[in-house]
């Protein structure tokens, strides 16, 4: 999880930009970044070092009171960035949530511009991390009278929401894991197990413990069905209180709200060393069977054959037909004329009237 920084690259490269260019600049952009999430910087030549930063950010609970804007704590949070720089413009720019504007004339001029920035940049982590710590503030208003809590839906990015429930001596998150391939459930239910074995084994005591299962913890008992049909099963992290301490609290809310892209991630990548790995061991396979073919190849013996053999192979079938069975001469018997025994000798005969007149001279 700690491989996602909190700060936007995209947006600390604009910033860091904008601050080194020589001269001022007109400068408008958009920034769709993962989680719905969107930024809008603007800058104008007539307004020289400042900057203007407008941030609108997914709503983590429609149940609580952050729908209606940003808590007091949160605005405080972000002004504790740096107050030198930033400032909170009101109202917000039309469709956004939050504008800030950065005056980059009172960054110095050294290596803390960078980190100044960075920490700018980080500004969706504050915010998200005042969510949910404002959440877990008013959960004891979502008691169920058997002494039990509800969960408290969370939704970072559409259609993969997460649960949080708050026990007596723990944080238990929930994630419900959705997948569109088949080969996706297979390499991220073995990333799971492998997750689940370091995470419990004494290597990573300090970490929260990790338990996978493909049926819904009792936890989410009497939630919908839509948001607990899931094809990857579900992962449950057990935060204890010394991991929400202090400092500790904002690196875990923002490894938690990235724990989907995290898992999305680590299957990709695995989905390409595979791929790199078979391509690797095909061409590997082609070469070996081109270098066999070529010493074939070079070793061919010439075998003279026989004649006879050799024309008896250019014969075609129905002419080995007519040499085996002496066709030819049965067929030169069926298209010969008739014989009629006697016929010869009686055409050596003087004809019938020849015969007749001889009678007849006899007679005289």
């Amino acid at each position: 999880m700690a491989c996602f920084e909190r700060a936007s690259p995209a947006l600390k490269q604009i910033l860091l930009q904008l601050y080194r260019a020589d001269k001022p600049l007109a400068v408008e952009h958009h920034l769709h970044e993962f989680g719905s999430l969107q930024y809008h910087i603007q800058s104008y030549v007539t307004e020289a070092h400042h900057v203007y930063l407008s941030i609108s950010t997914p709503i983590l609970s429609t149940g609580s009171s952050i729908l209606y804007g940003f808590p007091h704590y949160t605005i405080e949070t972000v002004k504790g960035i740096c107050q030198e720089v930033v400032q909170i413009v009101e109202p917000p720019k039309t469709g956004y949530q939050l504008t800030l504007k950065l005056d980059f004339s009172k960054i110095p001029r050294k290596k803390d511009a960078v980190k100044i920035i960075t920490d700018v940049s980080s500004v969706q982590a504050v915010i998200l991390s005042s969510q949910l710590r404002e959440l877990l503030k008013n959960v004891k208003d979502q008691e169920i009278s058997q002494g039990t809590y509800k969960p408290i839906k969370l939704v970072y990015h559409p259609n993969e929401p997460f649960y949080v429930v708050k026990q007596p001596a723990k944080l238990t998150v929930v994630f419900p894991i959705r997948f569109k391939e088949h080969s996706d459930i297979v390499i991220a239910k073995a990333f799971f197990q492998e997750l689940v074995d370091v995470g419990n084994s004494g290597v990573c005591a300090r970490a929260p413990p990790c338990y996978w299962s493909p049926i819904p913890p009792p936890e989410l008992r009497g939630e919908s069905m839509k948001d607990l049909s899931t094809n990857g099963g579900f992962v449950s992290f057990d935060i204890s209180a010394r991991h929400i301490e202090g400092k500790k609290l904002d690196k875990t809310v923002w490894n938690l709200v990235n724990f989907n892209a995290l898992v999305k991630y680590h299957v990709k990548c695995t989905k390409g060393f595979v791929h790199r790995r078979m391509r690797g061991r095909l061409e590997s396979l082609v070469e070996a069977l081109q270098h066999t073919g070529m010493e074939e190849d070079h070793n061919i013996v010439k075998v003279k054959g026989h004649r006879g053999m050799k024309k008896l192979i250019k014969f075609t079938r129905n002419k080995i037909l007519m040499k085996r069975w002496n066709l030819a001469k049965k067929m030169k018997r069926i298209r010969a004329r008739i014989r009629i025994r006697g016929l010869k000798r009686w055409l050596k005969l003087p004809s019938f009237s020849s015969v007749m007149s001889y009678q007849k001279l006899e007679k005289l």
